[in-house]
């Protein structure tokens, strides 16, 4: 259990999503930080090396030439027992890859802050879900934050999630790059003696680590029964985190007074008919569009996909069962369906409930755009027309068709 925290009132400082994140790294005291400055989370590494340079963060740094090159460095320093940051986005996630599996396949707690970003081709800048969707497999746990304080937060609680003895696993901390990144939002600073108290319970375990006194191969060539029972240990480990999280949560609400929901935020979908599922930044417009629907009589709810790997099939199906449809916005695209991935998900696990739910699914916010009200507001329509048995498209772009 955490030592315990007494609650009290907050320094009180106006942060955007970038500045948030240096903020609870520099909480989180890692001994190295490694970075390849990419846009749009390079004011990131900037805070954390001004930290550094003030004598406030005792770490490493490391300006690596590459990204694969900068995570093979935590993937050393994590081998070795320390405690590292990376952050990334985009082509960057993408030319770490190799890195990025052997890190959650050796089992190392490393903590990865992605400012989300679009992958190319085309070329783009631009904010959307599909550089993390993209390595959803690969074994890292994925959370997905909708505003500034959160992602603070959550970089606290990544720490002590990754580097519990029952799970150790990199956990990527995601935000959209600009409209969180870049976004400034009033947030409540943590005292720094009061995450020391909630991350201390780590100093109780000591993991295995490379030593002189003890020497040890990682990673090695794994026999193949071996091998089969290695990735085992990694699943069962990364289920686990569901229930983790939420324990993790639940006393870091009762030493700092926020929680997010655990595995997913339920916004009004108590006596919902409708619920629209979301995930990231966007779910602001729709719990707007859900409040004014409200006002108007109609049953609707929301629901924010918190965490995002592994994913929360349960919790969901808790919420989701009995309704009378569900849609699903997404700001990302998986080809082969041709739909955003929470669709995909969601219509797969519904599968397992003995009603019958219409599922539709919405792809919006790709390539920086906005998700609207304008949007919303089309995407429950749509997901109305299901509920009643109306026709209606399964899968909509709202930006384009």
């Amino acid at each position: 259990m955490v030592t315990k925290i007494t609650p009290r009132v907050e320094q009180v400082r106006v942060f955007d999503g970038n500045r948030a994140c240096a903020y609870g790294v520099l909480l989180c005291k890692p001994d190295l930080v490694s970075c390849v400055p990419i846009t749009p989370m390079t004011p990131m590494v900037e805070a954390i090396w001004q930290y550094v340079a003030d004598g406030r963060l005792n770490a490493e740094l490391v300006a690596a030439d590459g990204e694969i090159n900068a995570l093979s460095y935590c993937i050393g320093a994590s081998s070795a027992g320390a405690r590292t940051f990376i952050g990334t986005a985009s082509q960057g996630l993408g030319y770490m890859y190799e890195a990025y599996l052997k890190t959650a396949g050796n089992r190392l707690p490393v903590v990865m802050a992605l400012s989300t970003r679009e992958n190319a081709a085309p070329d783009g800048v631009v904010s959307s879900h599909q550089d993390f969707v993209t390595v959803r497999d690969a074994g890292w746990i994925q959370i997905v934050c909708e505003g500034v304080q959160e992602i603070l937060d959550t970089m606290i609680m990544a720490y002590r999630l990754a580097e519990d003895p029952e799970i150790l696993l990199p956990v990527n901390v995601c935000f959209d790059g600009y409209y969180l990144s870049y976004l400034t939002e009033r947030v409540e600073l943590p005292y720094e003696e009061d995450v020391d108290a909630f991350l201390a319970p780590l100093a109780q375990y000591d993991r295995p680590k490379l030593c002189l006194e003890d020497p040890l191969t990682v990673p090695t060539n794994t026999r193949e029964e071996l091998f089969a029972e290695w990735r085992h240990k990694h699943a069962v480990a990364h289920q686990k985190t569901k229930t983790k999280l939420e324990n993790i949560e639940k006393e870091f609400q009762e030493g700092f007074g926020r929680s997010y929901g655990g595995q997913i935020e339920e916004y009004r979908t108590e006596d919902a008919e409708i619920v629209m599922v979301s995930m990231g930044s966007q779910t602001g417009a729709i719990k707007d569009v859900v409040d004014s629907r409200r006002e108007k009589g109609e049953k609707i709810g929301a629901v924010r996909i918190r965490l995002f790997r592994p994913y929360p099939r349960e919790r969901l199906l808790s919420v989701l069962g009995g309704k009378k449809a569900v849609g699903i916005v997404d700001r990302n695209v998986i080809f082969g369906w041709q739909s955003g991935v929470n669709f995909f998900e969601i219509k797969a696990a519904i599968q397992d409930l003995p009603e019958n739910i219409p599922v539709t699914g919405f792809i919006a916010g790709i390539g920086g755009t906005d998700c609207s009200i304008e949007m919303v507001e089309r995407a429950v329509d749509i997901t109305q027309l299901a509920a009643e048995g109306k026709p209606h498209q399964e899968i909509t772009w709202l930006n384009i068709e």
